[in-house]
């Protein structure tokens, strides 16, 4: 038997609240992540709640001691309930009656270990009471959690056909738990059920990946997705694996923050048309997509080499963000012999120098006897390069030359 102190969390006002309504109408316990990560004194993220009441009678229980129930998932025995402005998932013991893949359908239990049964992985069937006790229904939930072993509950096989999102939940959770070697019964598995990642939902899938390069070091993870074929079948565009390692490397070594959307730009092959047919197909935003774009190589290529003008030029061009991720790309693509101050310098150089303003305005232009419309962008455009060759001059009265000079010689 496993005894865990209370934890602030457990113990912290909204969370009695929500515990006294269920407790006062049948029963509850703390179940998955929250409980994985106490045992492994992890900070905790969401707390879910596991209880044999059908959600009917935890509506009316969260009600009955006057909090908020949200019906977020009721066909699957979910809701959330709302404590001192706190959210708390909480989901009826169920079982599968039919799966597909992608979704299932499930009937209500009171049973436990029937609940821990359908659950993916070992270390996530855990359940916790409020004074400590941990139940752990397989025998060997608490003991993957702290070995770093991600294994699936009964058959690898079985746990992936009734979600094939399982796949990657099982390489995401290694990426973020796992130590020493994976579970061979669960590569084989994923493996061989691979194909059925392409049926799921672009929004499904981002997500999982996402959580996967957010991880301190997802290599061992992404090395493995890579062998088994898995990688392949669910980003075809990942040809960017040494590119993709080499980023990580850099993170590390020079204490960058890790950034799963510049992982992602590092293992897609570094074309247009790559990423914006993987932005489609794993439904990304279009802020993603456009970072992604904009990360893309363009000219000039930068380089380790690059003159402060080129630099700066580059700034300008491209905005702090951009000329980071490339920067980054750039140097994770370099030779390893590649001078690291040189691109560190590189990287940095945004810290010490902003962008100036384009000191030339719409009146001006207009006083330049130029008119709205067509010649009016150009004649912008034109004295926009010029005023960037002179390395951003603040000469107000040399930018009006300029303006004249253009305005006058476009006119004609």
């Amino acid at each position: 038997m496993v005894n865990l102190k209370p934890q602030p969390w457990m113990t912290a006002e909204p969370t009695r609240k929500v515990m006294a309504a269920l407790r006062a109408a049948g029963a509850a316990r703390f179940v998955g992540g929250c409980v994985r990560d106490a045992l492994l004194g992890r900070p905790i993220g969401d707390i879910d709640i596991a209880t044999p009441l059908e959600p009917q009678r935890v509506v009316a229980a969260l009600e009955a001691a006057g909090l908020r129930a949200v019906p977020t998932g009721l066909e699957h025995g979910t809701l959330t309930a709302i404590a001192d402005g706190q959210t708390f998932e909480i989901t009826t013991l169920r079982r599968d009656v039919q799966t597909d893949g992608r979704r299932a359908v499930v009937s209500f239990t009171s049973d436990w270990t029937e609940d821990a049964e359908r659950r993916d992985f070992r270390l996530n069937a855990l359940y916790l009471e409020e004074d400590g006790t941990v139940f752990d229904p397989t025998g060997e939930g608490v003991a993957d959690a702290r070995a770093g072993r991600i294994v699936f509950v009964g058959d690898a096989e079985t746990r992936i056909r009734e979600d094939v999102l399982r796949i990657l939940r099982f390489f995401r959770f290694y990426a973020w738990y796992g130590r020493g070697e994976a579970d061979p019964a669960a590569i084989t598995a994923c493996a061989a059920l691979r194909t059925g990642l392409r049926g799921l939902s672009g929004e499904r899938v981002s997500k999982e990946l996402l959580k996967l390069l957010a991880a301190e070091d997802p290599r061992p993870a992404i090395r493995l997705m890579a062998a088994s074929g898995v990688l392949s079948a669910l980003l075809p565009e990942a040809q960017g694996l040494a590119r993709f390692e080499r980023l990580v490397e850099i993170e590390t070594g020079q204490l960058f923050t890790c950034d799963e959307g510049l992982r992602l730009s590092a293992l897609l092959a570094r074309d247009h048309d790559s990423v914006v047919g993987a932005s489609a197909r794993l439904k990304l935003s279009n802020a993603m997509r456009d970072r992604l774009l904009a990360a893309l190589p363009g000219e000039p290529q930068l380089s380790s080499w690059m003159s402060p003008r080129e630099v700066r030029r580059a700034i300008y061009r491209l905005g702090k963000g951009a000329f980071r991720d490339q920067v980054q790309l750039a140097w994770a693509g370099a030779d390893r012999t590649a001078v690291h101050p040189q691109w560190r310098m590189l990287y940095t150089y945004p810290d010490t120098w902003a962008p100036p303003e384009f000191p030339i305005k719409a009146e001006d232009i207009k006083a330049a006897g130029v008119a709205e419309g067509p010649l009016h962008g150009r004649v912008r455009r034109e004295v926009e390069a010029w005023w960037v060759d002179m390395d951003f001059t603040d000469d107000k009265l040399a930018a009006i030359e300029r303006l004249k000079a253009v305005a006058q010689g476009l006119a004609y």
